[in-house]
């Protein structure tokens, strides 16, 4: 056992690494024959071994391998490849440098243009149409036109397009936000996207997980958001670098698909490789409903539950029940602290949307607190729908006339001014509240604005009261 938990990532990390081709190329074939012993080798003393979810993946990802621990480099199938209008004219470049004839699937690469769309300029014009030609070229099934589109991480999960047990990779940094599923999903480079539309296939460091358990019901304003802004300020923005975040506790029953897509897809922002909450009935119900709704040709999905021995390197555990909404001040995420610590910050503008809080619920809350409301003289809100299906639902429900008769815009989907992009660019000095994910310097426009991370009710108060302010403020 000692061997297995101290020796298996060294050993098996190395050989793993070196290809067959290789290996056959140089005629080693006596090297080949031991690599392959010793690899079955250590499998067979560390087959007793729990795993987390995240490692249960693995194994049946990579092929030709039935046991692994952290520290492991595999070979692994992927599921499903995404891409947007940044990254993938990257990795549309380096596929045709491959040489090869065609994709790995037509069905399970997505190319969705949502940064820069309604394009802003001649070259966000020019990256869109990239994606658009490259899926016509190779008949890309999962090509999302202006109109049809919408926030790359809210957009997927929403047509079952990704779905439980998925290993998945992304061209964007968020890609962990699908781990809501109970599915592996991460960001990679743009040559990595080339690889994995190619082949099918990339290649991973199997992380170390660090167990996350929630206890308690969350109080009235508290969400997905507040709870993973506290974890981050107890982590910081590197506690959990290249580790996986497996999320547990009764909290969860609490939550919605929502606030889980919310709390995985800021677990990069710790320094995590992936965020991931084991499926259950809640995960379930949501994805028929996206298979109903859309017809998604993918129907067969694996729940996978960690063994109860499973081996974490770390374990924290919060009490959610006497949290109260938190707010992280520039320009870190991990700047966490209650919302009633930030006494009379005055706010130049609100954002609310984007993949970590532009979903339905997210929307209906801000709505809620507007309803007959103004919005501050001095204070403008952009509110932004992640996709057409919510903007739509947004106008069915009354919602978008809520926002703009507070005096709010109610923009289509799009990024918007999350990076930086569009649609809401901070000039010099100036503060936000955003319902974003990254509060860096420069984040959302010049280097001396300022944005505080919020969840939606609070970011909605605020707009009201033109400084950073708790909803039962109102």
């Amino acid at each position: 056992m000692i061997l297995s938990i101290s020796l298996t990532p060294l050993i098996r990390g190395v050989l793993r690494a070196i290809p067959k081709v290789l290996i056959f190329t140089l005629k080693f074939d006596r090297l080949y024959s031991l690599k392959q012993g010793i690899c079955e080798f250590t499998d067979r003393i560390g087959a007793d071994m729990g795993h987390t979810i995240t490692e249960k993946i693995f194994i049946d990802h990579a092929v030709g391998t039935k046991n692994i621990v952290p520290g492991d480099f595999v070979m692994a199938k992927i599921d499903f490849c995404l891409g947007n209008d940044i990254t993938a004219p990257i990795a549309i470049q380096e596929f045709k440098r491959l040489g090869v004839k065609k994709v790995f699937n037509q069905k399970r690469i997505a190319l969705i243009p949502d940064h820069f769309l309604p394009a802003k300029d001649m070259r966000s014009a020019n990256q869109a149409m990239e994606l658009k030609k490259f899926a016509q070229e190779y008949g890309i099934v999962n090509y999302f036109e202006l109109g049809r589109m919408g926030v790359e991480h809210a957009l997927l999960p929403e047509r079952g397009l990704i779905i439980p047990g998925d290993l998945v990779v992304g061209a964007d940094s968020h890609t962990c936000t699908h781990g809501a599923l109970g599915a592996f999903t991460t960001g990679v480079g743009s040559t990595d996207l080339a690889y994995a539309m190619a082949f099918g296939e990339c290649w991973f460091k199997v992380p170390e997980t660090i167990k996350v358990i929630f206890t308690g019901k969350p109080r009235k304003w508290v969400s997905g958001k507040d709870l993973v802004l506290h974890l981050i300020g107890d982590l910081g923005v590197s506690g959990a670098m290249y580790k996986a975040l497996e999320f547990h506790g009764d909290t969860l029953d609490n939550l919605s698909m929502d606030d889980r897509f919310t709390i995985c897809n800021m677990a990069i922002e710790a320094g995590a490789k992936n965020g991931i909450i084991p499926a259950d009935k809640i995960t379930e119900s949501y994805v028929k409903q996206a298979f109903k709704k859309y017809k998604s040709p993918r129907k067969n999905y694996k729940i996978y539950k960690a063994d109860k021995d499973a081996k974490y390197c770390d374990v924290r555990e919060y009490n959610v029940s006497k949290l109260e909404p938190v707010v992280s001040a520039p320009h870190l995420p991990s700047n966490a602290k209650p919302v009633s610590e930030f006494k009379d910050v005055r706010v130049n503008q609100v954002v609310i949307g984007s993949c970590t809080n532009g979903r339905i619920s997210d929307l209906k809350q801000a709505a809620a607190i507007l309803k007959n409301k103004k919005v501050h003289a001095n204070t403008r809100l952009v509110v932004i729908p992640a996709t057409q299906a919510i903007y739509k639902e947004c106008v069915k429900e009354g919602y978008a006339e809520t926002f703009v008769k507070a005096g709010a815009v109610f923009c289509t989907p799009s990024c918007g001014p999350c990076l930086g992009g569009h649609m809401g660019i901070l000039h010099e000095g100036e503060v936000a509240v955003a319902t974003t994910n990254r509060n860096f310097v420069g984040r959302m426009g010049h280097p001396k604005s300022f944005i505080y991370l919020a969840n939606p009710a609070v970011a909605a108060a605020s707009a009201v009261k033109g400084k950073i302010s708790h909803p039962s403020d109102l």
